[in-house]
Order: structure tokens, then C-alpha cells, then sequence
């Protein structure tokens, strides 16, 4: 088998990981200080940015589906050289743009190979290494996935302050091309997943008119009413989609997702309703909470103000890495839930947010933001099969970005049109967010006690070898266990029969 000169070593795998993700991601947290520069430069109006946005995080969630579909019938590692080349592409194209349709396009090629890439790359980076490993990759993947985000307001405002974006861009096509010379440097052929697997476009056309439609419509929110046939319909549609895709996927006897297995199971609906809730209310709190400020300060000013939020993301990954052998890391999203609605509460005490209480709720929200997301992602995923994980990873990356990026802007059209202006509007929205951290707190302690789930520690070398999943999960309707098995037992015995 062909292999790179770096191949099976850790530290270039896992650069390699980093570099491919973090583009994108920073991105998604530096563009609101320099988007009227970028508009303004490339002669663009602000709703068709906001447009562009949209559907870059459309093509973002659309990938994880794409990704687990690609590796199933195609040559895994081949797959995301192509993936990283894409994405070379696509920050090329933003950082040289000359016109609105060339800097979204590239912005949309970002966001989808991103996502190809996370859902190709982060499962081997867990399951290809000793056990030895495992505490240092999920460090990696919390500071890549959530610590690039909360830098980015900083990196914006360094970028705003200079009335400048392309050199920002230009540095991210930089590590595009870095990520792309590591994967091929780290190249391992690996052959695909599962060449006998059904091609499923049903659900590919589902997640890709699903997110189209909903992020769409939440984008035309900056200039459109809520209730207006070009905002609402979208949405509607779009969400009823998704709901489609999940659902058929629960209910098809092969599916591309391993939808069933996590939504009858106790433990991962527990972590899927706390990544749920967690991403969308520190996303929405974020943002506006920097729009509410943005008038009051710098741009850079204001990203010092948001620093403490990567301090906190940065404590919360090495948390995670100190925790993940033990019981206690089915109680940190617990924990990181109580700290996000904490931080929101800093948010909103006293309108607009002072200087002292913006750098102590972004602090919480950093700790609970990283404390919530990656960990219910593990807690998912250790209750099933090792072999499960990069589906796990698709689905509960499709649902976290779905809650993270369309919600926000529903947040930020809610407070501006209710209540008492300038602020009352925003002060509600905080509080609706800090109500969602301490719902999603609740419903999920709830499942654990109705089912009788007990956190354990996770028999790591047991999940790694296949043979079983790293803890016991309660099924969540005992009825639906028993009915699945037995499907399962006559799917098996129609496939071995002559």
C-alpha cells in the first residue's frame, strides 16, 4: 500500500487535522468585524453577504452527510487528498475575490470541505492511534473545533482595526495549502468503508435542501421580516426536511446515518440534546452580545473583550483530556451547561454589557461552550460501536450546525425587532438563552434518571478493539430494543439465506 513519507505519526496526522479545520472555523468567528470591509470592497450589499454566509454553513452541514457517503463507497484517504485540494481552491478563490459570486463561492467551497474533512479525518485520528493517544486527540479536536472558533472575534478585530481582510484570508489559504501538503505527506491508503454499502441520494438530497432551504431563509432575516413569504417559508420547509431525513433514516434498514442506534438509545440523545442546546445558546449569546457592544468599542478592543472565551475553551479541552477515562466525563457537559447559562447571565445583568462583565461571561461561556459540545459528542459516542464513530460524528455535526449557525440569526432578528429599544430586545434573547442551556441541562439529567442510566467509566481499550461499545446504555424505549434486534435477526438470516 502507497504511503507518505509521514505516515502513522501522531504529531503529523494531527497537524494535519488542525490545519484543515481551523480555516473555516476561525472564520465563522472573525468575519462579523471586517464584513463591511468585505462588502464594501467587493461592492457587495450586506443582506447578499449575510446570503453568502448562509450558505456556506448550508454546504458545512450538507458535508457531514456527503462525507460519511464518500468514505463508505470510495478510497478513504484518496478522498480527502481531493478534499483538501477543494478547500485550497476555495481560499484561494475568497482571498483573490474580485466580485461577490467568487468570494461565495469560495466561502461555500470552505465550508463544505471542512466538514468532508472533519467527518473523513477526525475518526481515524481516534481510532487509528494506541490508546495512549486518544486523551491527547480529544484535547486537539476540542481546541480545533471550539478554541479556533472563540478566537476568532480577536482575529477580526486585529483585521477591522487595519480596515484590511485579504491579508487574513490570504493567511488562511496559507494553512489550506499546509493542510494539504500534510495530507499528502501523512498519506495512508486505506480502501473504502464499505463498497457493498447503498448509495443513499435520498438523504444526500434531503440534508442539501434541508439546510439550503432553512439557511436561506434565516439569512434573508437581516433585511425581511420574520413572517414574510421569502424568510419563513424557507425555514419551514427546510426544518420539515430535516426532520424528514431524520426520521427516514431511523426507519430504513440500511441507512447511511446511524440514526436508529443513537435516537433509541439513552445516553447519546442525552449528549445530542446538550450539543443541541449548548450551540444554540452560546452561539446566539455570542453574537449578540458583540453586536449590542460594537457601537461602544474598537474592533479590536472589542475582540480583547471575547479573549477570556478562548482561555475558558482552552481550560475546558484540557478538562476534557483529564476526565475522559473517568465517570466524571458524563457529568462535565452537565457542568458546562450550568457554567454557559452562568456566563449568558453576565451577558445580561446590566444592558449594554460592561466592560468587566463581558470578559467574565465570555470566560464562562468559553468553559461551558467547550465543556458541553466535544464532550456530549464522546458521551455519544463511546455508548455505540467503535465502527459507528464517524457517522456519530456526521450526525451530531449536522445537528450542531444546524442549531449554531441558523439560530443565531433568528436571534439576532428577534432582538432587534422586540421590545423596548435600544436593548430590550436583546435582553429577552439572553435570557431565552440561558433558559435553553438550563433546558438542555435538565431534559438530559432527566433521560439519565427516568432510564436509570449511571455514569461509568468508559472501558476505552474494549471500544477501540470493535468489540463493544465503551459503556452500557439504557435503551431509551425498551420496546423499540427488542423490535430492532429482532429486525436485525431477519435482515441476517435474508442475507445468509441461499
Amino acid at each position: 500500500m502507497r504511503q507518505g513519507p509521514l505516515a502513522g505519526r501522531y504529531p503529523a496526522v494531527a497537524s494535519m487535522v488542525v490545519f484543515a479545520l481551523v480555516p473555516y472555523l476561525a472564520l465563522s468567528g472573525a468575519l462579523g468585524p471586517i464584513t463591511p470591509t468585505i462588502a464594501s470592497n467587493l461592492h457587495m450589499s450586506l443582506q447578499t453577504f449575510s446570503l453568502g454566509a448562509g450558505l456556506a454553513n448550508a454546504a458545512y452541514a450538507v458535508g457531514t452527510v456527503l462525507s460519511v457517503q464518500f468514505a463508505a463507497l470510495l478510497p478513504q484517504r484518496r478522498m480527502m487528498v481531493i478534499y483538501a485540494i477543494v478547500l485550497v481552491i476555495g481560499s484561494l478563490l475568497t482571498a483573490s475575490a474580485q466580485d461577490p459570486a467568487m468570494f461565495i463561492v469560495g466561502h461555500i467551497l470552505q465550508g463544505l470541505c471542512t466538514s468532508l474533512l472533519l467527518i473523513a479525518a477526525a475518526p481515524p485520528l481516534f481510532l487509528g492511534f494506541p490508546t495512549s493517544r486518544l486523551r491527547s486527540t480529544a484535547v486537539i479536536m476540542n481546541m480545533c473545533i471550539f478554541g479556533a472558533v472563540a478566537l476568532g472575534p480577536l482575529i477580526g478585530g486585529v483585521q477591522a482595526s487595519a480596515n484590511a481582510w485579504r491579508p487574513l484570508f490570504w493567511i488562511v489559504a496559507g494553512i489550506s495549502v499546509t493542510a494539504l501538503v500534510l495530507s499528502l505527506l501523512t498519506y495512508e491508503d486505506a480502501p473504502p468503508a464499505d463498497p457493498t454499502a447503498p448509495k443513499d441520494p435520498w438523504a444526500i438530497g434531503l440534508a442539501a435542501a434541508g439546510a439550503g432551504l432553512a439557511f436561506f431563509g434565516a439569512s434573508e432575516l437581516l433585511t425581511h421580516p420574520f413572517v414574510s413569504t421569502i424568510t419563513l417559508l424557507p425555514l419551514a420547509v427546510g426544518l420539515a426536511l430535516i426532520v424528514t431525513l431524520i426520521a427516514s433514516q431511523s426507519l430504513r434498514k440500511h441507512p447511511l446515518l446511524t440514526i436508529r442506534s443513537m435516537l433509541t438509545s439513552t445516553i447519546p440523545v442525552a449528549g445530542i440534546v446538550v450539543a443541541l442546546f449548548a450551540a444554540a445558546a452560546s452561539v446566539s449569546a455570542t453574537e449578540l452580545t458583540s453586536t449590542m457592544l460594537a457601537p461602544l468599542h474598537s474592533p479590536l478592543h472589542l475582540g480583547l473583550l471575547f479573549l477570556p472565551e478562548f482561555a475558558g475553551a482552552v481550560i475546558s479541552g484540557i478538562a476534557l483530556g483529564v476526565v475522559l477515562r473517568h465517570r466524571s466525563l458524563q457529568y462535565l457537559p452537565l457542568l458546562g451547561m450550568f457554567l454557559l447559562a452562568a456566563g449568558i447571565v453576565a451577558f445580561r445583568v446590566h444592558l449594554p454589557t460592561s466592560q468587566t462583565m463581558t470578559l467574565v461571561g465570555s470566560g464562562l461561556t468559553g468553559l461551558g461552550l467547550g465543556a458541553t459540545v466535544a464532550p456530549a459528542l464522546f458521551v455519544a459516542g463511546f455508548s455505540l460501536q467503535a465502527a459507528n464513530l464517524q457517522r456519530v460524528f456526521a450526525v451530531v455535526e449536522l445537528m450542531r450546525a444546524c442549531a449554531a449557525f441558523m439560530i443565531a440569526p433568528i436571534f439576532a432578528h428577534f432582538a432587534a425587532t422586540v421590545g423596548t429599544q435600544p436593548y430590550g430586545g436583546v435582553g429577552i434573547a439572553l435570557w431565552i438563552g440561558a433558559g435553553l442551556a438550563l433546558a438542555g441541562a435538565s431534559i438530559a439529567f432527566s433521560l439519565y434518571v427516568i432510564r436509570g442510566a449511571r455514569p461509568a467509566a468508559p472501558d476505552i481499550d474494549l471500544f477501540l478493539s470493535g468489540e463493544g461499545p465503551a459503556w452500557y446504555s439504557p435503551p431509551l424505549f425498551p420496546g423499540a430494543r427488542a423490535r430492532a434486534a429482532k429486525r436485525a435477526g431477519a435482515v441476517a438470516a435474508e442475507e445468509a439465506a441461499p
